[in-house]
């Protein structure tokens, strides 16, 4: 399905002419580069990567028997998401794209699971972009949380269609018959046959409607580690990720871009970007209409022979630009506006009590105001895509998409394409945080394919991506409480104000969502009698997107960073202060419309617990060793918070040393109901502290005359290893059904080192990223 032929694609287009004598120009790949590095340095990088993962938890070898065959050729396919050939191998289709969560290692091992199938014999195939799998869009930390009833019912059908082909073949009764490992048992003869041997006469019986489930002390994967499938590939560098994917004959593309949204070409001289050596074409890309949604940006293709002489000839464009309506935007005036519009009454969203009356007989009043800047998602794989529009009217796309069904509808239309005439091909991620959902990319790799006839890789730079993101929206927060003569608030008042997602797609949308708007504003958990929560009115400037956690990180920062002031306040203890906020257990259903709360869950089997809250606060302050003694210099602070149907707490230990905040311990306990792979839940709050950091410590964008000011990681920086503190990670045993994970584990990250730092000077921290003085 990649394509590494490096033949000369056929055409007599005169941009692929012969160009005259030069240097060489090589396209070393990543694959060859590791190779080439691996045997220079002994292999000890790769050697030491696999000796490191080894564990004797571990129910799977490294080393699986090769498959004989394909998913297209297996004799039994009871369903879209399993094959099973007659030589036994088992295929199983990822559906959800792989982006480093470990997706690839959690859902195929649920229907093996439930298959009883062998592990060493399951293949993962990776699907294509396609209806017929129901909802593709990984983000929202809803794989698992969706579909994990659906996986286990998809291999339980399997595995009831092979023990019933076994009872037809001994003529007995399925019910003396049992699988297991890859083999039905007849109980009272002792007869087995294995799978392959059943592949055929299964693929004959009638699919059943209600298979029985393996009860959960029956389960063989679930629940246990399992070693990440693609660990060998990107060892070796033979995994395939979306800068891997080839075609033949395939064109290379940097596009210059107007700085600012809303602009486009005013005029432009290509004249020395056609003279550099390597370039065949540049091609004017027609500006987005209206809000930007996924559409292309528009600007200036360069179309070259490598993406080194596209990179060259796109330095060398002279470009005019129109900036368009946002030119006067700036992002310190823009933060005086929203910081107007928070401090004063805006749209009521949630209202509790009588709040006036409750501030005017507090005993004592305490306010604040909270921003968090703009932020970037910065994957280490910039947006790339490869797209192939053919002389038969179809599309084919290789890209490192996070929604290829998305991609396939956005390209069918910019085309004036069937849906059905666009083939999305997902490829591995270096990382995606929700940007790579977006797949405005993936639409001008098609577009310069279409307008070119020849495949056309489109390969953003890292400054490309950094100024050009759908940024994680700025904000403000307002907070106010009343505290009686015990410091225990009586009175809450919230304000919260930051331009909406919406407002990407739809004109006129000044006010958040009521999506946005659960994801912790309207959530929050304390049991305070009144209570108020405001909307204040701000207009986007930029694109605005979803990125890890989305507005749960400011409204986390502020409830939580707001909570350790008034426990400062008070002259509490923190962790005890935020338990009384939370209050006794009880269910906060009540808090959401109807039957579904924010992430769209069924409340009768996700209840929003404020038990399960505490849990986490007390396991973390526990672990963290809570009250007990500290090194000279060093101070704790927690923060805790409910997203995603996940319940997370984290205790951070800091200092300040020369000046510079330094974090040296994070302890984070995690309810998320019952999980498939622990080492992938630990791995994922490892990563999620590690983010959380980065945004904590140093994310900040800033925009002057309507264009971004940072460019690369110089200047917006991710955590360095220096600067990563030690993490544990601590999960609760559950039997409730699974929440989310690759998000849950953001958003108390900020607020608890705000709140160490609080413990540790008694200056409160307001504002992100944490500057100190």
């Amino acid at each position: 399905m990649f394509l590494a032929d490096q033949g000369v694609f056929e055409n007599p287009a005169p941009w692929l002419r012969a160009s005259p004598p030069r240097a060489a120009v090589v396209n070393l790949s990543r694959r060859t580069f590791l190779k080439q590095t691996a045997v220079a340095a002994g292999s000890t990088f790769v050697l030491g990567l696999f000796a490191g993962c080894r564990s004797e938890a571990r129910p799977v070898l490294e080393q699986k028997i090769p498959a004989q065959g394909t998913m297209a050729e297996a004799d039994f396919q009871p369903n879209l998401l399993i094959g099973l050939n007659d030589a036994g191998d088992v295929f199983i289709v990822c559906t959800r794209s792989e982006m480093g969560q470990g997706i690839r290692t959690g859902m195929p091992p649920v229907l093996a699971d439930e298959m009883e199938a062998d592990w060493q014999r399951v293949h993962v195939v990776q699907a294509d972009g396609d209806a017929k799998y129901g909802d593709q869009n990984t983000d929202g930390s809803r794989s698992v949380r969706n579909h994990f009833d659906e996986w286990r019912t998809a291999g339980a059908t399997a595995r009831a269609m092979l023990v019933a082909a076994a009872a037809q073949t001994w003529g007995v009764p399925a019910g003396e018959c049992a699988a297991e490992n890859h083999r039905v048992r007849h109980t009272p003869s002792g007869k087995e046959l294995g799978y392959g041997e059943l592949a055929a006469t299964a693929a004959t019986l009638d699919v059943p409607e209600d298979p029985p489930l393996k009860p959960r002390d029956q389960w063989r994967y679930i629940g246990k580690p399992v070693r990440g499938v693609d660990n060998r590939a990107i060892g070796t560098g033979a995994a395939v990720f979306g800068l891997d994917a080839t075609a033949p004959g395939m064109l290379h593309a940097s596009i210059e871009r107007c700085p600012v949204i809303g602009g486009h070409v005013q005029s432009y001289d290509d004249a020395a970007a056609r003279a550099v050596p390597g370039v065949l074409d540049v091609i004017e890309l027609p500006a987005a209409a209206g809000p930007p949604a996924f559409q292309a940006l528009g600007g200036l293709a360069v179309l070259a022979e490598n993406t080194w002489a596209a990179l060259q000839g796109r330095e060398a464009l002279q470009v005019t630009w129109d900036r368009g309506p946002n030119v006067s935007y700036d992002s310190d005036a823009y933060r005086d506006v929203l910081e107007q519009n928070a401090t004063a009454p805006g749209r009521e969203i949630r209202a509790m009590g009588d709040i006036g009356p409750a501030l005017a007989a507090a005993s004592q009043t305490v306010e604040a105001t909270y921003y968090v800047p703009m932020l970037a998602h910065a994957p280490m794989e910039p947006p790339n895509a490869l797209a192939w529009v053919k002389e038969d009217g179809t599309c084919e796309i290789w890209a490192p998409t996070q929604d290829p069904q998305t991609a396939r509808g956005v390209v069918a239309q910019a085309l004036g394409l069937e849906p059905e005439q666009v083939t999305v091909h997902v490829t591995l991620l270096g990382g995606g945080f929700g940007r790579k959902s977006k797949p405005d990319f993936i639409v001008e790799a098609a577009l310069l394919s279409k307008a070119v006839g020849a495949p056309v890789k489109v390969t953003w730079t890292r400054e490309d991506d950094v100024r050009l993101d759908y940024f994680h929206a700025p904000s403000v927060q307002h907070l106010q409480a009343g505290l009686d003569a015990a410091g225990k608030p009586t009175a809450w008042l919230h304000r919260t104000t930051f331009p909406s997602i919406g407002a990407t797609f739809q004109p006129g949308v000044t006010y958040a969502s009521d999506g946005e708007l659960g994801l912790g504003f309207t959530t929050v958990p304390f049991d305070i009698p009144n209570m108020r929560c405001e909307n204040g009115e701000a207009t986007a400037h930029v694109r605005i997107g979803w990125l890890r956690s989305v507005c749960n990180i400011h409204h986390a920062f502020a409830v939580n960073a707001f909570a350790g002031e008034l426990a400062h306040a008070a002259g509490r203890d923190q962790k005890d202060y935020l338990l009384d906020l939370i209050g006794p257990d009880r269910s906060l259903n009540h808090l959401f419309e109807g039957e579904q709360g924010t992430y769209g869950e069924d409340l009768s089997r996700y209840p929003y617990e404020t038990g399960r809250l505490r849990r986490v606060i007390e396991l973390a302050a526990e672990q963290a060793g809570w009250g007990k003694g500290l090194p000279a210099g060093h101070a704790l602070g927690v923060a805790v918070h409910y997203s995603f149907v996940s319940y997370v707490a984290q205790v951070v230990r800091a200092s300040v040393e020369d000046g510079k905040v330094r974090v040296h311990r994070v302890d984070c306990a995690v309810d998320c109901g019952t999980y498939v792979n622990p080492d992938r839940v630990k791995a994922q709050m490892e990563g999620a502290v590690v983010f959380g950091l980065t945004l904590a410590l140093h994310g900040n964008i800033t925009a002057k005359e309507g264009a971004v000011e940072q460019s690369n990681f110089h200047d917006y920086p991710l955590l360095r290893l220096n600067e990563t503190p030690e993490i544990y990670v601590h999960l609760i045993e559950s039997e409730a059904p699974p929440g989310g994970v690759g998000e849950p584990g953001v958003p108390p990250v900020a607020p608890a080192l705000a709140n160490a730092l609080l413990a540790l000077t008694g200056q409160p921290v307001r504002e992100l990223p944490v500057r100190l003085g």
